[in-house]
């Protein structure tokens, strides 16, 4: 299974800056941890599967900047055909997670399915993990696995969507996310060939963490805070010198190999 790691998830999102860099970053933060158990658990485990739902995902939830829509839901008050039929349903039941969840009959629906109050606490759809479950218990209802498997975008946009809505921007998203893909399929992440992701400057997440851990294993005073910052910078590099190791501040394999398992680790070309 391909690492869907913090650094995977934003090489296929858009880059954002000020408030909006701090919202996105949170979010993929807290789905890091998680997304590869639960898209395995629901056979979202090949390569195509995993290009098509993150493109779906990551439009659908503008980047992960947010996973509440933006308007208000009054656009849905009174849709007979998304259950809103009490006053205020609009609003209550607008779209929520990755896949943007909207309308009181959905939440009932996927609320039932997946034992959660969702009709009763239409908030709760708005949790980014728990989001990402329902995004993936939407996939397995749709069934639209084997239309990845196909490379079908326009049927898997339809499935999501509804309709073939921001299929330009879909595009995008899935050609970023087949490349995210191949990359890491190519460099042998996914088959256990490397130790651990390639992490670098302005990584984050529970990889961070691992490698932080290790890191002051060996000694070095330094926070373990899931961030790679300047701090984890330095010590990375001063690892490496003292292997002999390219000191780049990249961890790739070898470095992985040195803190993990110093007794194996060689000087290379290559970090």
């Amino acid at each position: 299974m391909i690492p869907l790691d913090g650094d995977f998830i934003l090489s296929i999102a858009p880059e954002f800056t000020g408030r909006e860099a701090l919202q996105q970053r949170r979010i993929v933060f807290a789905l890091a941890d998680g997304m590869a158990a639960v898209l395995a658990e629901y056979q979202v485990d090949s390569p195509l599967r995993i290009a098509h739902f993150m493109a779906q995902i990551t439009h659908e939830c503008a980047g992960f900047r947010t996973t509440q829509e933006f308007a208000s839901g009054e656009a849905y008050e009174g849709r007979a055909d998304l259950g809103n039929t009490e006053p205020g349903d609009g609003p209550r039941y607008k779209g929520r997670g990755l896949l943007q969840l909207t309308g009181r009959h959905n939440y009932r629906r996927y609320g039932g399915l997946m034992g959660l109050p969702l009709e009763d606490q239409p908030a709760l759809a708005a949790d980014p993990v728990t989001s990402l479950r329902i995004a993936c218990v939407y996939w397995q209802d749709h069934d639209i696995n084997p239309l990845c498997d196909a490379d079908d975008l326009l049927a898997v946009t339809r499935k999501v969507n509804g309709r073939l809505n921001g299929l330009e921007d879909r595009q995008a998203c899935l050609a970023r996310a087949k490349r995210a893909v191949a990359l890491r399929w190519a460099a042998g992440v996914g088959a256990g060939q490397a130790a651990g992701p390639v992490l670098r400057l302005g990584s984050f997440g529970p990889e961070v963490e691992r490698l932080q851990r290790a890191l002051a294993a060996t000694g070095v005073p330094l926070a373990v805070d899931a961030d790679f910052g300047p701090a984890t910078l330095l010590a990375v590099r001063q690892a490496q010198v003292s292997a002999g190791l390219v000191s780049d501040g990249i961890v790739g394999k070898q470095t992985w190999a040195l803190l993990e398992d110093p007794l194996i680790a060689k000087a290379s070309p290559s970090a």
